[in-house]
């Protein structure tokens, strides 16, 4: 029997150990509210205050540019619906792919007057040109696109469309979801604004941080509603009491980030191993015409005639944890709206299944992982061969 392996960090990092201790004392005995003004209090804020400079430092924001919040979700929505509820209605414009949390705030103000567009992609997952300059020449008011998308890993050039927005369409605001990015390539703040992205979003257990804690990164030009009233904390953008501990931790994982980053040529080196031993097995590999502007960690594959969700189900009973698409919408049996927006036959679809590696991996992990494959699928045909 193989150890259990993880190959799900796409879905949620382990929490780094030296995370965990940079925590540990506002979980016991640092229990100050950060609000308050007696010691405890103000040992709270100093740490909330501390974490908000490294999460800036890491992607290269003013520290008055991190609005905290409880993670990618909320600050997706806090762009979008806040945004969107300080302009006229108009033209919302996103991707095809975006993750849920940027296309249901979009669809709840679709609801309420604003028009939408769901920006078509490549076959390969990347924004299709022609759509992207007919879109701009709608003159949207809010604009997102993701910088790399979770179940495929294929990434966009959002410096260059965001600089094409404010050429043809200046009076955009462009927003980019950096969850899956940030931690495997080097995301900067002040690079994209230059370029016109105006807003960015952050979570901290994709990079082994805990979960319960993000931050949208904005350009203080944008005027946004909060979503939650209350206290005024975060500048008014977020009320509610602070969860120190999990800001301690976001903004420690944000110190460790160089070294996750330079482990990644080392999980691309896993990445073409695993991706040959799945061609071997005649899988198709979602995203692989994007091969240089992919994650390194991501594999997305679907083998012919194999339904995704049974063959996780059997890797997870051999040891292997992997997801079938993305693990925030796994209770949708619906063929993966990624994969539909490339043109991917749904059939093919239903079979999708995502390897994400992590810095724990091995090669030898990703070995037994193939070798485990080839049984599983032998197993599954001879089944289908004997009922069919």
């Amino acid at each position: 029997m193989l150890a259990p392996v993880y190959f799900d960090h796409n879905a949620t990092t382990p929490l780094d150990a030296r995370v965990l201790e940079a925590m540990l004392p506002f979980l016991c005995e640092g229990c100050g509210n950060a609000s308050s003004r007696h010691d405890y209090g103000r040992l709270a804020r100093a740490a909330v205050d501390a974490a908000r400079q490294q999460v800036a430092a890491a992607v290269g924001a003013h520290a008055t540019e991190v609005i905290f919040t409880s993670g990618g979700s909320e600050a997706n929505n806090l762009f979008i619906k806040g945004a969107a509820a300080c302009c006229d209605q108009g033209l919302l414009a996103f991707s095809s792919i975006e993750h849920p949390c940027v296309r249901e705030p979009a669809r709840e103000l679709q609801r309420q007057g604003w028009r939408l567009h769901e920006i078509a992609v490549d076959a390969a997952g990347r924004i299709d040109a022609a759509d992207y300059a007919a879109t701009l020449k709608r003159q949207p008011r809010l604009i997102s696109v993701m910088l790399a998308n979770n179940e495929t890993g294929v990434m966009q050039d959002v410096a260059a469309l965001a600089a094409q927005a404010q050429t043809v369409s200046g009076a955009a605001w462009f927003h980019s979801d950096a969850v899956q990015a940030f931690g495997k390539v080097a995301v900067d703040f002040r690079t994209l604004n230059a370029a016109g992205v105006h807003a960015l979003t952050l979570s901290a257990h994709k990079l082994g941080g805990p979960q319960g804690a993000g931050a949208l990164i904005v350009d203080k030009r944008v005027e946004l509603r909060p979503l939650i009233a209350g206290g005024g904390q975060e500048r008014g953008l977020r009320s509610g009491t602070e969860n120190v501990a999990a800001i301690v931790g976001f903004g420690h994982a944000c110190t460790l980030v160089a070294e996750r980053i330079a482990e990644m040529a080392r999980l691309e080196k896993l990445r073409h191993a695993l991706e040959a031993g799945l061609n071997h097995l005649g899988a198709t590999i979602f995203g692989a015409a994007a091969d240089m502007t992919r994650l390194p960690n991501t594999v997305y594959f679907a083998l012919p005639d194999i339904d995704g969700e049974t063959l996780v189900g059997k890797l997870d009973r051999a040891g292997f944890a992997v997801a079938s698409g993305a693990a925030c919408s796994s209770a949708n049996p619906a063929p993966s709206h990624v994969l539909q927006s490339m043109g991917v036959d749904p059939a093919l679809a239903r079979g999708a299944v995502r390897v994400s590696l992590g810095l724990g991996n091995t090669a030898r992990q990703v070995d037994d992982f193939i070798a485990v494959l080839g049984d599983t699928l032998y197993q599954l045909r001879r089944l289908t061969a004997l009922t069919g």
